[in-house]
């Protein structure tokens, strides 16, 4: 059967490590890294072992060399697991996409076969407090300091915070007019003026170690600018923003085909004694199933068109890399939210984990771009508006 994301014999290879990898790893370690928050410690491991860091990564600096689709594709499959491990994943992979459009990046090739290697777990952190979900807009200024810079910043809400080994961030040039002339850089979390405030308590994604990280006087080496100095929002919107919306859109998906798969399951198996019935018996419960299904693979449809603009870009790109995350997010909180009505009482009880993927799946809506955002920038762009 043909996959929804048109994959290639490498790329399938790959979605079916991540599903083995998801039902045999991820899964089991679910609801735990629910309950208690933590950081799915097996999951990441198990993807660094076995070559997913590097699924992007160029073959000669030792990656696997894959696009989108494969991208897509093992995001999918990891969120039908566990969506925290999915979520750290989508961010290591949008910044090793930055890090390798850095080209003046200060060893570079090393840092992208290190991480191609399973030996360094990266991520973004470009949100800011004063700016809050609008990442575009740092308040955050670089200060020169000879050839080299110092930045004071107070970054919200970094995936993996405590355990990535490099964050791709982004503050504002020295001397620039405005938010919009940001600079990308690399920052090493354990170097001096690297702080964390916070700990992460979430309702969803609960075990994607999200956490403020405050940086103070923090030094960046001229070698560590990851794009040009007041180029930081082209990175974004052209190298990250693409593979983000991907990502999480992917992610979206596989939450969706989670909650459909536990609710047929439940409505196949689970029945009524006295009547000898089951729940797919009811009329208002499978129609409820039927429309998950509909609007879960509408959502897939879009991103697999979405991948083939991003392959081959046109001026209708950025457009559709706007809609598949805004129609993906919407998707999976419409998605969770029948799996919870038609599953009734089991899933209030969290002993199905409907309730948990109902959560996580909301995460995702107030997530920069959120999804105001991104109605806000399509209604723009379909009347010929500039989006910033």
């Amino acid at each position: 059967m043909r996959h929804a994301y048109g994959l290639d014999e490498a790329a399938e290879k790959y979605r079916d490590k991540a599903a083995q990898l998801a039902a045999g790893v991820l899964a089991p370690n679910a609801a735990k890294v629910d309950e208690t928050a933590s950081f799915p410690e097996a999951g990441v491991a198990a993807l660094a072992a076995q070559g997913f860091f590097g699924l992007t990564v160029a073959r000669p600096l030792g990656g696997v060399g894959l696009g989108p689709r494969a991208f897509a594709a093992v995001v999918e499959e990891l969120a039908m697991g566990c969506s925290s491990t999915a979520m750290i994943y989508v961010m290591h992979v949008c910044a090793t996409q930055a890090i390798a459009s850095g080209e003046k990046l200060a060893g570079r090739d090393h840092l992208l076969g290190q991480i191609a290697a399973g030996k360094h777990l990266t991520t973004l952190a470009l949100s800011e407090k004063g700016s809050r979900s609008q990442f575009w807009a740092p308040v955050s200024k670089l200060v020169a300091h000879g050839r080299d810079f110092r930045v004071s910043a107070q970054k919200s809400w970094v995936t993996s915070a405590h355990h990535a080994d490099s964050f791709v961030s982004a503050s504002q040039k020295p001397g620039a007019a405005s938010p919009l002339e940001s600079t990308c850089f690399l920052v090493h979390p354990k170097s001096p003026g690297v702080r964390f405030p916070a700990q992460f308590n979430g309702l969803g994604l609960r075990g994607n170690d999200s956490a403020p990280v405050t940086l103070e006087d923090y030094a960046v080496a001229a070698g560590d600018l990851v794009s040009a100095p007041g180029e930081g929002l082209k990175t974004e919107l052209e190298v990250v923003l693409p593979w983000f919306n991907v990502g999480t859109a992917a992610m979206s998906n596989g939450l969706a085909r989670a909650a459909v798969a536990a609710t047929a399951k439940h409505l196949a198996e689970t029945g009524f004694e006295h009547s000898d019935s089951r729940l797919r018996d009811l009329p208002t419960l499978r129609a409820r199933l039927a429309q998950m299904a509909i609007r879960t693979e509408q959502s897939r449809a879009l991103l697999n068109y979405t991948i083939g603009e991003v392959e081959a870009p046109s001026e209708t790109t950025p457009l559709f890399v706007l809609e598949t995350r805004a129609a993906a997010l919407e998707a999976a909180a419409d998605v969770t939210d029948l799996a919870m009505k038609a599953c009734g009482g089991a899933a209030f009880s969290r002993h199905l984990g409907v309730e948990r993927l109902f959560r996580d799946a909301r995460a995702g809506w107030v997530m920069a771009p959120t999804v105001d955002h991104l109605h806000d920038f399509l209604g723009k762009a379909l009347t010929g508006m500039p989006l910033f």
